[in-house]
């Protein structure tokens, strides 16, 4: 196995892009234990594919905080605001309206359409941000190809460390998994790219 100079992309022998190392485990104590060998080792490219959730998992893996919260507050606060200030032009400045004697430019008139753009505008975000942030959808993966993989969704722990991160090496990161309790260590293959004939010449 190669790797490209380019970046941190393997290839086979017969060069076929590389996406990384699986390996199975036997009980979800078995993957905590194994996920802080593997953050621990510096890794930062891989994931844990369970039936169910494990907890503290997100702590054992080194994740941090999603940065989602944040965008959906300051999206959803400027929808609200942008809600806030249409309607005071459209009411107090652009068309003034006076509605049983009441001031046009009374903020509480407002509130039902500030609230409903701040809502929109944040769950909008929420939906499209996790979209963003997950890179779905995502129409094919490698691991799916993996017959032992389809069965992570029923009685199956897996982990797999991805081979664009800085520090994958095959028998190091295969040593690694080995030595986290891992069986069945596999190697996963990218889908090579499809050969395009040449025209036939006249």
């Amino acid at each position: 196995m190669a790797r490209h100079s380019t970046g941190p992309i393997y290839t086979t022998e017969s060069g076929v892009p590389v996406h990384g190392i699986v390996a199975e485990y036997a009980t979800a104590a078995d993957v905590y234990r194994a996920a802080e060998m593997i953050r621990d080792a510096g890794y930062t490219r891989w994931d844990v594919y369970s039936p169910f959730p494990i907890h503290g998992i997100d702590e054992a893996m080194g994740i941090r905080r999603t940065r989602l919260p944040i965008l959906i507050a300051c999206i959803g606060l400027t929808g609200a605001a942008l809600g806030y200030l249409m309607q005071y032009w459209m009411s107090a400045v652009d068309y003034q309206l006076v509605v049983q004697g009441k001031n046009p430019a009374s903020w509480e008139a407002y509130i039902p359409i500030t609230f409903e753009m701040g809502i929109l505008s944040a769950a909008f975000t929420a939906i499209l941000g996790m979209l963003a942030f997950n890179k779905l959808p995502m129409w094919n993966h490698p691991l799916m190809r993996k017959d032992r993989f389809l069965r992570v969704s029923d009685d199956r722990l897996m982990i797999c460390i991805e081979a664009c991160d800085e520090k994958f090496d095959q028998e190091k990161t295969r040593h690694l998994l080995e030595a986290a309790g891992g069986t069945n260590v596999d190697l996963v293959e990218e889908e090579p790219e499809p050969v395009k004939e040449e025209p036939a010449g006249h």
